[in-house]
């Protein structure tokens, strides 16, 4: 199917997923390679599953402007105009602004679909209903929406959704958002997953132009201001030192915090189309295939002896023996090796961090 000719996807690949160490570095992160062992990296298949619905002259990608080259190189039909290149990281509400005004110079009536780079969706064809949906309520409507999924078990990981009926609805999977809750412990997660009334949310999002805008005006007005002053530098060889200004005095905040939870009359689409945020090691271990021990394979060969339940990653197929190991990341690169329970796989990130501080850039 084709959305309608207004519509724009905004795919924001500038994280460094840090969870992904030593596999994801901040010089090549997650998004460009391909940990799925499909042929193909998150980023591709990210515009692969929106190609269908609408063409590359209508995806635009914010980036690390360290990462524009790698950009090129794996979507070689994006127009180079539409790679935003944020000069710092500064989280998903200054990268967004960037991404609408850039848009609004192109089509001020257009409806605008958000995805991160670094997801995996299974089902691309129930992923491409439900944001045919969302897409027709945000083009007619003023809400702001996201893709709401279908929770499987309480996951502490994920952000949570709680929603309501919606009269009038255009489709029975369009609700009304009651309540956000940020990755909540286990015992609020297993209430959460028994009422029966809240999803997971995909970070996956929809809105009109003119609707989001007015919402920036409204509750980030020194976001959106400074876009605002500097309008005029966009598309001209002035936009680098323009945006460079911006973010430099920008805050370092979400869409969600900024925009979504503040909002007066957000939905959400429910759905269920094998969705992840591929967030950790443990993510992909549940997205891999296993042999009979329970053991999944990232760029590596294994030979086992009573090894069970690992998460292997390498680099180049190089072989991995292991012998009475069980429930292990093991993921190896040339200049480091990890070895990590995977019920420990939120230490990562705070090993990450530690290293920054005391070996520096390098490493991480």
């Amino acid at each position: 199917m084709a959305l309608h000719d207004h519509t724009y996807a905004v795919i924001m690949a500038g994280g460094v997923g840090s969870r992904f160490w030593p596999m994801s570095r901040s010089g090549r992160p997650k998004q460009f390679l391909d940990i799925l062992n499909r042929g193909r990296t998150l980023i591709q298949m990210t515009a692969d599953r929106l190609e269908p619905m609408l063409p590359y002259e209508r995806m635009f990608v914010v980036t690390n402007v360290r990462y524009k080259d790698e950009v090129m190189a794996q979507l070689p039909n994006l127009p180079e105009d539409q790679i935003l290149c944020e000069p710092f990281m500064r989280n998903t509400a200054p990268c967004l602004a960037y991404a609408h005004h850039s848009i609004a110079r192109k089509d001020p009536n257009a409806t605008i679909v958000v995805a991160s780079a670094d997801h995996l969706i299974e089902d691309e064809d129930g992923f491409r209903d439900v944001l045919d949906v969302a897409v027709q309520q945000a083009s007619e409507t003023n809400q702001l929406l996201t893709l709401g999924i279908t929770p499987t078990r309480p996951d502490t990981g994920y952000g949570y959704i709680q929603y309501e009926e919606l009269p009038r609805a255009i489709d029975e999977r369009l609700q009304q958002v009651r309540t956000f809750t940020e990755k909540p412990n286990r015992e609020l997660a297993e209430e959460f997953i028994a009422s029966g009334d809240f999803c997971w949310n995909s970070g996956i999002f929809v809105w009109s132009l003119a609707t989001i805008q007015d919402q920036f005006e409204a509750q980030l007005p020194d976001l959106h201001s400074a876009f605002i002053e500097r309008l005029d530098d966009l598309g001209t060889e002035r936009e680098a030192e323009a945006i460079r200004a911006i973010f430099g005095a920008a805050e370092n905040i979400s869409i969600d915090y900024g925009i979504m939870e503040g909002a007066p009359n957000v939905g959400v689409v429910l759905g269920d189309f094998g969705w992840s945020d591929l967030g950790t090691w443990g993510s992909l271990y549940d997205k891999l295939p296993k042999d009979a021990e329970g053991n999944a394979l990232s760029g590596a060969a294994l030979i086992g002896e009573d090894a069970k339940g690992l998460m292997v990653a390498c680099e180049n197929g190089k072989l991995v023996v292991a012998k009475g190991l069980k429930d292990f990341i093991i993921a190896d690169t040339p200049d480091a090796l990890l070895l990590c329970p995977r019920n420990e796989e939120q230490w990562v990130k705070q090993l990450v961090s530690q290293l920054k501080a005391d070996k520096g850039e390098p490493l991480v």
